[in-house]
């Protein structure tokens, strides 16, 4: 049984981040507590957790040279467009995300690909704080998707922020995603 420190997390029986764990009691092999305490050596403030994002080895140069800053970007800034001010606390990436790339030969060798189209689905655990609000801990799939890579100036980008969703269902959807934005140009759009 874990003792849950309430300075990080507001409700105990949705996501609870490692470092909002003070510690443990435990159990033996029936279940039963034994008395013994072990305290929780990562408690304390909750951190980013990219590594799920950045680990696998997928190229994520589309991204820019810290994929994990973009991608926080991206989050923030769907959280802002739904509420000004909200203040984004952790993130989390929670199970290696679900990544499409697509390309075309280059004209001057055929042998290698020059990449016209990239996205991404990241399942994430986040707190998000606002004045009106206050926190609130998030569970869903963020994506992310950009077409003409290959022209630098007719790059397109789109973010979905799907609160509930699981991987299954976001992967599904993005490979729909990815092919939506060969539509008129528009400019950026968040979604």
């Amino acid at each position: 049984m874990a003792e849950i420190d309430p300075t990080y997390v507001d409700d105990p029986n949705g996501y609870v981040p490692p470092e909002a764990i003070r510690g443990a009691w435990l159990v033996d092999g029936n279940g039963k507590l034994t008395g013994e305490y072990e305290e929780n050596p990562r408690h304390g403030v909750p951190q980013d957790d990219f590594g799920k994002l950045t680990d696998p080895d997928h190229w994520l140069g589309w991204l820019g040279d810290d994929p994990a800053a973009a991608v926080r970007e991206g989050i923030e800034d769907s959280l802002r467009a739904q509420v000004a001010d909200a203040v984004v606390e952790w993130v989390k990436i929670l199970e290696t995300p679900r990544f499409l790339t697509g390309g075309r030969p280059r004209p001057e060798n055929e042998e290698l690909l020059l990449v016209t189209r990239a996205a991404l689905a990241a399942p994430f655990a986040l707190s998000v704080r606002s004045a009106q609000h206050g926190r609130s801990v998030l569970l869903g799939v963020f994506s992310w998707v950009a077409v003409n890579l290959a022209s630098p100036g007719a790059r397109r980008d789109r973010h979905w922020f799907d609160l509930g969703a699981g991987l299954d269902w976001a992967g599904e959807r993005l490979q729909e995603r990815i092919y939506e934005m060969d539509g008129p140009a528009d400019g950026t759009a968040q979604g």
